[in-house]
């Protein structure tokens, strides 16, 4: 269940930590102090604007000591907690359904009183729930969470797909309406780029290629990795980018209709879709060897990866079995494999790419 909160302010408040601290005064007026420094009192009778320079460093202060308090509730147990700055999630697993949505109620009630304490308000009405679902059945029951407006006769109800951070889950997590709906964006996009030019006026081939690698290909790529990997069924999710690449190809070189696609794309310099997604798929592989040793990202990978970190206790490949990964396929299992593969030794922090020692510092002529 995702929801999002907003800070409410309070008569007084000291934040736990050691070189900075926010104390409200009254219930108007505040002053801020870090280290030695202290600011001029000033007026504080809304919370920090979101696009405020100490919204992260509050936001955080305040989250960190929730989820802390929220582990060590006994309310709280099998449940975890994620956060992406005001987007909070909270994670059930069991074998019944009903005993998730019970899980989710209590674990609701126990991060709606911590935040209270706090001066912060959730804000129920932008909760979701998500059920999944391994037998793929089609039970989707609601949860009563306790708060209006989901509670009693109006409970929340699940729907049919999940959007969270820009990616679209649905129950099968086969990600194709993920695909629809980034792959309708992108065609839409490429169909308003023909009022930029036409094969007579306007852009020329050149202009056309730049602006759809630009503005285009972000957008139909964005989060690929989820459903582009190994062992993965996605020849309907290729087709419906096929679709879209086609149409931008034609539209730069200015080709008929019946053109065939494998031309067409070659002279529009465009590689095929599939190309394409294996190259950057590759690339995203090898971004693994460029991470620091104490890379968080590491506790998931094996101990042939892992660096000095140290694995997850539950989430890391090493604590499965080799039939269980035999059986698993995915994008973490993938670049795994191929980092292990990889010849060339990549540093994530190159002396040479230090400020003052890159070619441009010694040599700005």
């Amino acid at each position: 269940s995702g929801t999002g909160w907003s800070p409410v302010p309070g008569p007084f408040c000291t934040l736990p930590y050691p070189h900075y601290e926010a104390v409200q005064a009254g219930s108007t007026h505040s002053w801020y102090a870090w280290g030695d420094f202290i600011s001029d009192l000033g007026q504080a009778d809304v919370g920090v604007g979101q696009g405020g320079a100490l919204s992260p460093v509050l936001s955080a202060l305040y989250l960190t000591l929730i989820m802390r308090l929220f582990k060590l509730d006994p309310l709280t147990r099998g449940c975890f907690l994620l956060s992406y700055v005001d987007d909070g999630t909270l994670v059930v697993q069991s074998k019944s359904l009903l005993d998730n949505c019970e899980a989710l109620k209590r674990a609701y009630s126990v991060i709606f009183e911590l935040f209270k304490k706090f001066g912060l308000a959730l804000e129920h009405d932008k909760s979701e729930v998500f059920h999944f679902d391994r037998s793929h059945s089609k039970d989707n029951p609601p949860v009563n969470l306790g708060y209006a407006p989901y509670t009693g006769a109006t409970p929340l109800k699940p729907k049919l797909y999940w959007r969270y951070l820009g990616f679209y889950f649905d129950r099968k997590l086969t990600f194709t309406e993920h695909v629809r709906y980034y792959s309708t964006k992108a065609l839409s996009t490429v169909k308003a780029m023909k009022m930029l030019g036409s094969s007579t006026r306007g852009l020329c081939p050149v202009q056309k290629h730049v602006l759809y690698r630009a503005c285009v290909l972000p957008i139909v790529t964005y989060g690929f990795r989820l459903w582009y990997f190994t062992a993965a069924r996605c020849k309907g999710a290729l087709h419906h980018l096929s679709t879209m690449q086609r149409s931008a190809a034609l539209w730069i070189t200015g080709a008929f209709r019946t053109s065939p696609t494998g031309g067409v794309e070659a002279l529009a310099g465009l590689p095929p879709i599939n190309l394409l997604l294996h190259r950057l798929s590759e690339r995203a592989d090898y971004r693994f060897a460029m991470l620091t040793p104490t890379h968080p990202v590491r506790a998931f990978l094996s101990c042939f990866n892992c660096g000095t970190i140290a694995l997850h206790p539950s989430l890391s490949i090493q604590t499965m079995s080799e039939p269980e990964i035999f059986r698993t396929s995915g994008t973490l299992f993938e670049s795994d494999t191929n980092v292990l593969a990889l010849t060339e030794t990549l540093l994530p922090m190159n002396p040479l790419s230090r400020p003052g020692v890159r070619l441009m510092d010694r040599f700005a002529d």
